[in-house]
């Protein structure tokens, strides 16, 4: 990673091209399989697409959040206030950066957001089950699996296509730590 630093701001309509880019290159297709996030072996497809990231920029309590080095995005995700929690999504990480430690400092970003603005004290997300190495990493970082699955929502493309029938989501759960 560059020795600039990493800089965070909201999202806005402008950044959804650039948003679209990232989350898919980290996601999707043989780009996806330089980092360890890729999903290219589930799901074809998209991962995201202009309306679903514009509703999100919209919507009230809840913003995306951007990690950027000098001027580039590098990171990001989604961040709600839903159901007295938290919401952890769209976590991305440009596949070159992967393993530099811009993901953990994106997520502990995401943390203080959702507990300053929201007065939030637990974070979930959801991730699919069969992704055991992608749930070992948040385990890592002190998210637990709560047991609580949703179905894939097979024939809604927005969610790609999947590549197997087997695929459900699963609800992880992180008590945050008090802010200082």
């Amino acid at each position: 990673m560059s020795s600039s630093p990493l800089l965070f701001r909201t999202a806005t309509e402008a950044d959804i091209p650039p948003l679209i880019t990232l989350v898919t290159s980290a996601y999707r297709g043989d780009a996806s399989r330089a980092g360890w996030t890729t999903e290219a072996d589930i799901l074809d497809g998209q991962r995201i697409d202009a309306a679903g990231l514009q509703a999100d920029i919209a919507r009230e309590r809840s913003v995306i959040l951007l990690a950027e080095v000098d001027g580039v995005l590098r990171g990001c995700c989604h961040l709600a206030d839903e159901d007295g929690h938290g919401y952890f999504g769209m976590f991305a990480v440009d596949p070159q950066q992967q393993g530099s430690g811009l993901g953990k400092q994106l997520m502990a970003q995401a943390e203080r957001h959702v507990q300053q603005h929201w007065g939030r004290t637990t974070m979930q997300m959801t991730v699919i089950d069969c992704r055991s190495e992608l749930i070992a990493f948040y385990q890592r970082r002190g998210y637990v699996r709560t047991g609580i699955t949703k179905p894939f929502p097979y024939g809604d493309e927005r969610f790609g296509q999947p590549r197997r029938d087997d695929l459900r989501f699963e609800i992880l759960q992180k008590t945050l730590e008090p802010q200082a």
